[in-house]
């Protein structure tokens, strides 16, 4: 049984109307995802700031999907994968890479594959990473600063990630022709 309630503008408590007003507005409709999180304001909020922050790193819309999507189809998130397809797409990321990425492929290049290699190492080590690891992602070009980021972005997925594990959350209209 799904005990979760899914938020309409309505019924959230007060401190989560603003954001799914905000997402209405920017949208056209409030995603799944934000409903469900409505019931606890300081998740919501702080999903909405993780993904603010994630969005502004230093990575560009291609790493961007690569941490997403990998660290989604790790954890076989059935609303993310969708959600973030669809995302990609208004990115203008090539749909070879979303499908890649989707697929458990390759990436196209040594530097996105460097990328998915140090995230899937991340997730699948919770964050024990091997000292090669690292060296092998500052080899193709990265530092520091995206070691941190892809922290930030992991931080990110899970809550939305577990989020839709727990709540079931479905799949939004407006994704649902990237169904995984």
């Amino acid at each position: 049984m799904n005990d979760f309630k899914f938020h309409t503008i309505e019924s959230a408590p007060a401190k989560s109307k603003a954001i799914l007003e905000g997402a209405e507005k920017q949208m056209g409709r409030i995603p799944g995802l934000y409903s469900v999180m409505a019931e606890s304001p300081n998740t919501l909020q702080a999903y909405m700031q993780l993904h603010q922050q994630f969005a502004s790193s230093s990575f560009d819309a291609e790493e961007l999907t690569v941490v997403w999507q990998t660290i989604n189809v790790e954890h076989e998130c059935h609303y993310c994968v969708p959600a973030h397809t669809g995302i990609a797409h208004s990115m203008k990321v090539d749909p070879d890479l979303t499908e890649a990425l989707r697929n458990r492929q390759p990436m196209p290049t040594a530097k996105l594959q460097a990328l998915q290699d140090l995230t899937l190492s991340m997730v699948r080590n919770r964050g024990n990473v091997e000292p090669a690891e690292l060296e092998a992602f500052y080899a193709a070009g990265y530092g520091q600063k995206q070691v941190l980021e892809i922290i930030l972005g992991l931080s990110q997925k899970v809550i939305s990630n577990y989020v839709n594990h727990v709540a079931k959350t479905p799949v939004d209209k407006m994704f649902a022709e990237y169904a995984w």
